[in-house]
Order: structure tokens, then sequence, then C-alpha cells
């Protein structure tokens, strides 16, 4: 289990750690700051997306069957560049969904079927970090390639995209206020690459999974940062979401706010907790909630 990697981690490396010549990892490592040579960071996330409305081709909302979407996204990246200016990584994703109005919590039975449930090692991918602008050091890119690794199965409940995802991250963000507030925004640009939906055999390929092959998705997300300690911080965070069509003929758009926090366990370890609700969507987008919990090793 990851989560007991970090937790081992974080008990091996706090003795050997300076806390009265350091800012805390929440206050110094943003996601726009980049690691120095040798230093690794790891990252267990956990997501539960949890629905019982959405949209109709519209933007109009209508009640459906609860449907629930467990995703634990594992991160490792470690700094290889004397200047700190390039991180490389690999990106591994389990997913768990069901469907037919099932509760939130039967995702976490990781059960596999015909008609409602579904799980699984879905995605790996390599990433690679870099801060362009030496003289902007709080400005960084994350690029990382998204192979789907799970059985194409007809017919069974849908699972994850079955497309080669090329994403890219632009993170900046900046400290005022003496310090004790930051705004942090994130644009990215996502790629889904794969044959259209409609062009694939229904016989030996499940359709569902390619609704967003040949289309680019585009969030912009804003968060402001209050830090009443140098170990925890509360934010608060929006997002603009759009799936453009590049010849799949479907978009949708959504927009999503939330708040979180985090804390700062030990001198290696941190905890992050977050909830989302996805306020207006169009084209069958669902409207649902989303709950969060993350565990970040940095050493």
């Amino acid at each position: 289990m990851l989560s007991m990697l970090l937790l081992s981690i974080a008990g091996y490396a706090q003795d050997d750690t300076d806390t009265d010549t350091q800012k805390s990892n929440i206050q110094e490592y943003t996601p726009s700051k980049l690691l120095k040579k040798g230093q690794w960071d790891i990252k267990f996330f956990n997501s539960l997306y949890t629905q019982t409305k959405s949209t109709d081709e519209g933007s109009t909302s209508f009640d459906i069957p609860r449907q629930n979407f467990f995703t634990n996204t594992n991160e490792i990246y470690t700094g290889i560049s004397d200047n700190s200016r390039i991180n490389i990584g690999l990106i591994f994703q389990v997913r768990a969904n069901t469907f037919g109005g099932q509760d939130a919590f039967s995702v976490f039975g990781f059960e596999n079927n015909s008609t409602d449930a579904r799980s699984g090692l879905t995605t790996i991918a390599p990433s690679i970090r870099f801060q362009p602008i030496a003289s902007v050091p709080n400005f960084s890119l994350t690029s990382s390639v998204y192979f789907p690794v799970f059985k194409d199965t007809p017919n069974a409940p849908y699972l994850d995209k079955r497309s080669v995802f090329w994403e890219t991250k632009f993170f900046y963000d900046k400290t005022f206020g003496g310090g004790d507030w930051q705004i942090f925004t994130e644009m990215d640009l996502g790629f889904n690459f794969g044959e259209k939906s409609q062009d694939a055999n229904p016989v030996d390929s499940n359709i569902g999974e390619r609704f967003a092959n040949n289309s680019l998705f585009m969030p912009f997300s804003a968060f402001l940062s209050y830090f009443p300690s140098d170990k925890s911080t509360l934010f608060i965070n929006g997002q603009q979401a759009f799936l453009v069509d590049l010849g799949n003929d479907f978009s949708q758009r959504y927009t999503q706010l939330g708040f979180g926090g985090k804390y700062q366990i030990t001198d290696v370890l941190n905890l992050e907790a977050s909830y989302g609700k996805i306020v207006t969507g169009h084209n069958f987008q669902g409207l649902g909630h989303t709950f969060s919990l993350g565990l970040r090793a940095l050493f």
C-alpha cells in the first residue's frame, strides 16, 4: 500500500530534518515549485465523485439513479537537474465505478460485473515537469501521456476513457499579504486520441468509453489560499472546463466550485482534504459532488 509507504518515509525522514530553518512543504512546494536534484515527491490522492443529477442535451437538469466514480491517483516525481528546473515522474490510476442507484460507498467493494460495477488499474503515464523561464520560478509546466491499460470489454459498465490522453498543465502562483495569502492558477490542455466512437466495432469494443476520443479538454482553475499557520492552509477554488469536439461529434462544459485545506503532519508528510460541487453543465454533464483526500510525502 502506497499510503503505508508514505507513513514509513515520514517516520524515517523526520529525525534528519531541521524544522527551525525551513518553511513547511505546503508553503514552499506549491504545484508551481519544482524539486531540487535528488528530491522525491510521492502523492497518494483519492477522489470520490457521486451524482444523482445530470443535464439533458442542453443545460436543463434531471434526476438519475445514483452513479459513483472513485479514482485513486498515485504520483511519483524526482528532481534530476542541478538548477532544479526539470523533474521526471510516473503516474498511475486505479478506478472503481458503480451504477443503478447504489450508495456512494459501494465503489469500495471494487467489484466487476456486466451490469452495474467495474474496477481496476486503468492508466499509466510517464510525466515531466519543467520550469521554462529561469527568472519566473513560480511558473512551471507538467506534461504527461496517459496510456489506457485496462481490458476493452464490450457492453460492460463504464470504467475510464478509451484513449491515449496527452495532458499539459500550466501552473502559476503568487504569494501576498505578508505571506498569509496565495493565489494559484492552473490551465490544462488535454488531447484525447483514438478512433471515433461511431467507427468502433461494437462486437469487441466498449463504445461508451470512446465518447471523448478526438477532443480537447480545457479546464481553467483558480485557488485562493489562506495560511492560518506555517503548517496549515485553507482554500476556496473554482474551475471552468470545456471538452471541445475535434471530430467525435461530442462536446461538454461544466463549472465547479469547492473548498478544502492542507495540514503538515510531519516535516515530510502532509494531508489534504477537499470538496467540490459541479454547479452548471451542458450536454449530458453530471451535476455531482466530489470528496477528496490525499497524502503527500516530500523528502
